[in-house]
């Protein structure tokens, strides 16, 4: 049996309160078989607030020497209040980055717009120089032209 320390969502429709609770990894989030609360939080409040986050650290302290390990967000309320190291912990919502394919995209778009801007850049050169090379070619054919007239 593999224990955890997590939150358990309580509270009302889009009023979240969570306990800090014990329980096997098996088991649904807010499941009844939890094996002890250990603590509250209650992201309503604001950050500097006391309240927000009350722990029982001597139950956590022997939860933790049983061999439960914390979850992430638990980890950090943990790791201020000082009761194991800060470490990175990285954030996990991507719903504000884009997708693989969404980037995919704008990388295929983005090299269909520089092949084509490259055609113009080498299209204007070669009109660029095909407006250079008629006007010196009349002055070079000028002569020919006379000579077959003498």
């Amino acid at each position: 049996m593999a224990t955890v320390i997590r939150l358990a969502r309580y509270g009302a429709k889009k009023r979240p309160y969570y306990h800090i609770v014990v329980t096997d990894s098996r088991n649904a989030r807010n499941s009844g078989s939890i094996l002890g609360v250990v603590g509250k939080y209650d992201p309503m409040l604001a950050r500097d607030n006391e309240k927000r986050v009350v722990l029982k650290i001597d139950e956590i302290k022997a939860w933790m020497a049983k061999g439960a390990k914390p979850s992430d967000r638990v980890y950090r309320f943990l790791a201020n209040a000082g009761l194991v190291a800060k470490r990175e912990i990285p954030n996990q919502t991507k719903k504000n980055q884009k997708s693989e394919k969404t980037m995919q995209k704008i990388k295929d778009k983005a090299d269909k717009l520089a092949k084509i801007a490259e055609e113009k850049a080498a299209a204007e050169a070669a009109a660029k120089a095909a407006a250079e090379a008629p006007a010196e070619a009349p002055a070079e054919e000028a002569p020919a032209t006379e000579a077959v007239a003498e």
